[in-house]
């Protein structure tokens, strides 16, 4: 449903090139040639929809921490062999791609937590000052 709704918002703003670019040509036909007309056009449009795209394709973000859990690991804070668990990704935090995770015990996990949940609240805060 949601890749619907984004198809939909993406043809919408397909649509709403249309006018901009019927303008450029209006206004340049008969001046200059009609390929430069096209390169201006295209670059107006680039400008302008630039930002419509990235609202559109914009990735949500996770407002709950996905966690992972593993047994018998070794705590990457005390070094207690068990259960171990990471964050994997949490409001702009992401660790999927990691090639060496860091597990942490129950205790430990708390910490560690609070630590992603500062990250996760600082890159929230850029997101939404360039948004």
């Amino acid at each position: 449903m949601q890749l619907l709704k984004k198809y939909s918002m993406y043809i919408v703003r397909w649509q709403l090139s249309t006018p901009i670019l019927y303008v450029v040509i209006w206004a340049l036909t008969g001046i200059i040639d009609a390929i430069w007309i096209t390169i201006i056009a295209n670059f107006i449009g680039a400008l302008i929809f630039f930002w419509v795209d990235k609202f559109i394709f914009r990735k949500k973000r996770s407002k709950i921490p996905l966690w992972e859990m593993k047994e018998n690991v070794k705590c990457h804070d005390c070094e207690t062999v068990g259960v171990g668990y990471r964050v994997v990704e949490w409001n702009g935090y992401s660790r999927v791609d990691d090639e060496n995770p860091q597990y942490r015990c129950e205790t430990c996990k708390a910490k560690k937590l609070l630590e992603v949940e500062k990250v996760a609240n600082k890159n929230e805060k850029k997101t939404e000052s360039v948004a």
